[in-house]
C-alpha cells in the first residue's frame, strides 16, 4: 500500500496535468522519501522527444525528483496550502540510462542539509534497481502570495 495516494499528492502539490510528475509515496521519513512515477506511451512529451524512439527528457526526470522532494518538505509544514517549495539549483545532475514508455521510475531523495527554509537534497532516479538519473538539488520553501 502506497503512503500517499495520487489524491494526497494532489493536495499537498499545486502541480496539475501535464505536468503533475509523481503518481504515488511509497516511503515518508523525516529525512527521507521515495515516490513513483510510472512512464506511460501517452504523455504529451513523448509526442514530441524522439517520437520513433521515446526518451523521457532528462529535465522532467529532475522535475519528478523535485516533485518528490516538494512533497516531503511540505509534507513537515502545518500551514503547507499557503507555502510553495520553489527549486533554486541542480547540482552534479547525471543521466546513465534512457526512460521509455512503460518504465516505472523509483525516486529516492534523502535531506542531506536543512535550514529553516532551504533544504539541500540528494536523490537518485531509478528503474528495476538500475540507477538511470542522479542529482543534488537544493529547494527552497517560500510564501505562495510571494514566490
Amino acid at each position: 500500500m502506497p503512503v500517499m495516494d495520487i489524491q494526497g499528492i494532489r493536495a499537498i502539490l499545486p502541480h496539475r496535468y501535464p505536468f503533475l510528475l509523481v503518481d504515488r509515496i511509497d516511503e515518508l521519513e523525516p529525512e527521507r522519501i521515495v515516490g513513483i512515477k510510472n512512464v506511460t506511451v501517452n504523455e504529451p512529451f513523448f509526442n514530441g522527444h524522439f517520437p520513433n524512439f521515446p526518451v523521457m527528457p532528462g529535465v522532467l526526470i529532475v522535475e519528478a525528483m523535485a516533485q518528490v522532494a516538494g512533497v516531503l518538505v511540505l509534507s513537515q509544514i502545518p500551514d503547507r496550502e499557503n507555502k510553495l517549495v520553489l527549486l533554486a539549483t541542480v547540482e552534479e545532475a547525471k543521466f546513465r540510462k534512457p526512460v521509455r514508455p512503460g518504465d516505472q521510475l523509483r525516486i529516492e531523495m534523502k535531506v542531506a542539509r536543512r535550514k529553516a527554509t532551504i533544504a539541500k537534497m540528494f536523490g537518485t532516479a531509478s528503474i528495476d534497481g538500475a540507477v538511470v538519473a542522479e542529482a543534488t538539488m537544493l529547494c527552497k520553501l517560500a510564501d505562495r502570495a510571494d514566490p
